[in-house]
């Protein structure tokens, strides 16, 4: 089998609400959406980088150029019977980093794949679950009243996770808060590497509000420091921005540096590397939840495929569609099962999502075809 041609779409998508974390406020999701056509089928991934170097040092724009000139054109022609012979292809082997263009290249590889052999994606993944425990992320509210309106609202709507975002000045109050109204909702915090060591006084606090998790508390580049802080938490500390390789997960679990790590499958390369991760911390008896990054409806479905494996024990960020969008560009959208906290993994074949091309026009800011 044989890639034919690619395309890539920048696109920017409104939001419902402004997303505000330590980085900063999002108002509008921008995204490149990469399609893949060879043998009469096009499979769909998403590159999810914003416009700033905040959460990682990719942008939409070093994305772009990565993908039309190195990746893209390296994978015309070559042979694909599965996808990690993408690896052997010439533009991947000479590209260094860049993890969340080469995910959303390689993304979508494994649905054209998927879809070819008309199949779900979950199984070429090794995932089972039919469902898929969620959760929903809270940005940083103007106001304390804010927040508590919010969190009253999902709570209403039935999520069964409530995680939100702190930084410094914005961390115990809010959190204390919460708990005392819910006492037994599931919490967590994600402080986005806004703090450092010294702030271990602050974090001893936490471990009196039973949270499910302290995710990424320290820099965004650290393990060693985290280490040091987990051995004097109850609370386990949950690694993101950290782990960008199988290697880093390997280093976290030998140091000791968390208890949970986040496998966000755009930041750590794709799809093969987010399942190496899935197996070490399996094997280590660590725990994984699934990450998101306000995904459209390409990348809500293959975290969904993801989230399906069995070391996914914690609930994901993986929230309805109505959450952030008033209308996506896959369908059908995905909704809530409020009984259980749970949304469905799609059974089609590959993600499991048709997109709506005339929709993606709509929100496109710029075209390129390779090949």
């Amino acid at each position: 089998m044989k890639i034919e041609r690619i395309e890539l779409h920048h696109i920017s998508m409104p939001l419902v609400h402004p997303f505000e974390t330590s980085f900063g406020v999002e108002t509008n999701r921008p995204a490149i959406l990469v399609a893949v056509h060879g043998e009469g089928i096009t499979g769909w991934g998403e590159c999810v980088t914003g416009d700033r170097p905040d959460y990682s040092s990719e942008t939409i724009v070093t994305a772009w150029h990565v993908l039309s000139e190195f990746l893209a054109p390296g994978l015309l022609g070559h042979p694909i019977e599965d996808p990690a012979d993408i690896f052997s292809s010439p533009g991947y082997r000479m590209v260094r980093g860049h993890n969340m263009a080469k995910a959303a290249l390689e993304n979508a590889v494994w649905d054209w794949v998927a879809r070819i052999r008309n199949v779900p994606l979950q199984m070429l993944l090794g995932g089972s679950k039919k469902r898929v425990d969620v959760g929903v992320s809270i940005g940083i509210q103007p106001t304390l009243d804010g927040l508590m309106e919010r969190v009253a609202q999902f709570i209403a709507a039935g999520y069964g996770r409530i995680k939100v975002k702190i930084k410094p000045g914005w961390e115990l109050t809010p959190l204390t808060e919460i708990r005392r109204a819910y006492p037994h909702i599931k919490l967590m915090a994600d402080a986005n590497s806004a703090f450092s060591l010294a702030d271990l006084p602050l974090f001893q606090q936490m471990d009196d509000l039973n949270l499910l998790m302290i995710e990424q508390p320290l820099a965004h580049d650290d393990i060693i420091d985290h280490a040091a802080l987990q051995a004097h938490l109850k609370t386990p500390i949950c690694l993101d921005e950290s782990i960008h390789i199988p290697g880093d997960a390997r280093l976290a679990i030998h140091l000791e540096a968390c208890r949970v790590i986040n496998i966000k499958v755009a930041r750590v390369g794709g799809f093969t590397n987010a399942l190496a991760i899935h197996n070490l911390c399996a094997e280590a008896g660590i725990p994984v939840w699934c990450g998101g990054m306000l995904e459209t409806g390409i990348g809500r479905a293959a975290n969904l495929h993801l989230a399906s494996l069995p070391n996914f024990k914690l609930p994901a960020d993986i929230s309805a569609t109505d959450r952030y969008y008033h209308r996506d560009i896959a369908e059908p959208t995905f909704t809530l099962n409020t009984e259980d906290s749970t949304i469905s993994v799609p059974q089609g074949a590959g993600i499991g999502v048709t997109v709506n091309t005339a929709q993606v026009a709509t929100y496109r800011l710029r075209k390129e075809v390779i090949g």
